[in-house]
This record gives structure tokens, C-alpha cells and sequence, in this order.
């Protein structure tokens, strides 16, 4: 398991253990964290799933593809560097203390 934590955008933290193999998104999805719309599913067509990355964690993570870049400029005021969509990051152990924040809004 790896413990990840979701901060919604008032400040509230969900610290949930999520199994290797589901994405970051389904771990939220699975637990009930609001913020997390995931309207498409997880198949990259939306960005209703959308987060920012804890600084630290940025370089950790495996980069940006193509298609996650393109769905990027839709949400809601994306950073160029910390903004990822969680349904494009895969679970592992390596993610074991991951932290994002959740935007005021998903769109």
C-alpha cells in the first residue's frame, strides 16, 4: 500500500492507503474524497481530476504524456510544473508519502 494525501482545497486532509496497480484518482474516487469529479472514468478525456503535486513530489513522478498535457489546458487554472491529472499517475510502493492539492474547482 502506499499512503497518499489528498488536500481539498479548504484545507481538509484524507490520508487513504491505496493498492498498488489503481491510479491516484481511483484512490480518491474509491474513498469518497470530494474534489475528485473523475467524470470520464480515468480514460483521460476530461480534467475533472486534476490536482496539484507537492513540490517535493514533482520530479518523483513519472512525466507528463502527451495526451495528459492536452487535457491539462482545460483545467482549472493549471500550473505548468505541479498540475497533474490523477488518473495518469499508476499506484506504487514509490508513492508511499505522495501529496497533492486539490483546486478550488474541477471544470
Amino acid at each position: 500500500m502506499a499512503k497518499i494525501t489528498y488536500i481539498e482545497f479548504n484545507g481538509t486532509e484524507h490520508v487513504i492507503d491505496v493498492p498498488p496497480g489503481l491510479t491516484v484518482m481511483e484512490g480518491a474516487r474509491d474513498n469518497g474524497v470530494p474534489g475528485i469529479e473523475a467524470d470520464c472514468g480515468g480514460a483521460c478525456a476530461c480534467s475533472t481530476c486534476h490536482v496539484y503535486v507537492a513540490q517535493d513530489w514533482v520530479d518523483k513522478l513519472p512525466a507528463r504524456d502527451p495526451m495528459e498535457e492536452d487535457m491539462l489546458d482545460f483545467a482549472w487554472q493549471p500550473d505548468p510544473v505541479r498540475s497533474r491529472l490523477t488518473c495518469q499517475i499508476k499506484v506504487t510502493e514509490e508513492l508511499d508519502g505522495l501529496v497533492v492539492n486539490l483546486p478550488e474547482k474541477q471544470i
